[in-house]
């Protein structure tokens, strides 16, 4: 980790292997700065993996980055103990959070953080990009909620991209608050609500049978993608409905 006048630099990182007794091994399990990783107990065959805010941040300046890889026949749950939470901070520029993740072929990946919340003033980048083999699996959920509970959000840009087998599947981005392209909170975008998510599902039986295009509930929609993957995408007035949504929806998809 290096701390400098325009902010913190820091990198966690995360391998899993199979242990060869049926299990999944971290042979790398490094944080950084306000990156603590915290290894919590999981099922026979799967690892678990929390994220812990050791530091305020992501704060104005700050560059942190969350890499994950899962090998051949590993499977790995990773989660974290509390929201993200976006600030301003006192360093010029914006803030960067890039999360870099790999998962080979028979490989499984749950990514299942808790929200990131932009708060006022804050103005941060977010980078997520997952790199699958063609017979990987993942499920990865992102939720951004926009403001703390009676207050204006900041800026936040979200860029999501998938690709499976070298072939991009996914690639989004989104930009809210202040200094967004006009018509973000509009009807074709968020239409007033301040929570907005992501379910990325990708399964190498979709390869034959693709989900279907269907509304889930009041503010979710599933979407197949040009591949063994579908889409959530939720929007809803708070946090707490956001999760419903999304945790209906992947019970819809099944």
């Amino acid at each position: 980790m290096s701390a400098t006048t325009t902010g913190v630099r820091a990198t966690a990182r995360i391998l899993a292997r199979p242990d060869g007794r049926g299990g999944t091994a971290l042979p790398v399990l490094a944080g950084e700065g306000p990156l603590a990783l915290r290894r919590t107990r999981g099922s026979a065959d799967e690892a678990r993996v929390m994220v812990v805010g050791a530091m305020s941040g992501p704060l104005g300046g700050d560059h942190l980055t969350l890499e994950a890889a899962v090998e051949e026949g590993a499977r790995l749950r990773v989660g974290s103990a509390a929201a993200t939470l976006a600030l301003p901070g006192q360093a010029k520029g914006g803030a960067r959070y890039d999360v870099r993740l790999g998962v080979a072929d028979g490989a499984v990946l749950h990514w299942l953080p808790e929200q990131l919340i932009s708060a006022r003033d804050s103005d941060l980048h977010v980078r997520t990009r997952a790199d699958l083999g063609p017979a990987a699996r993942l499920v990865l959920r992102e939720e951004q909620v926009l403001g703390r509970a009676g207050e204006e959000p900041g800026r936040l840009t979200s860029r999501l991209s998938v690709r499976i087998a070298g072939r991009t599947v996914l690639d989004q981005e989104l930009s809210c608050g202040p200094g967004a392209p006009g018509g973000w909170d509009g009807p074709a975008g968020l239409g007033g609500h301040r929570a907005v998510g992501q379910l990325v599902l990708v399964r190498p039986e979709f390869a034959e049978r693709p989900v279907a295009a269907r509304t889930v509930g009041d503010g979710a929609a599933v979407l197949p993608l040009a591949g063994p993957a579908a889409l959530v995408t939720a929007v809803a007035p708070d946090a707490l409905r956001l999760r419903r949504l999304l945790d209906r929806a992947w019970a819809a998809v099944g």
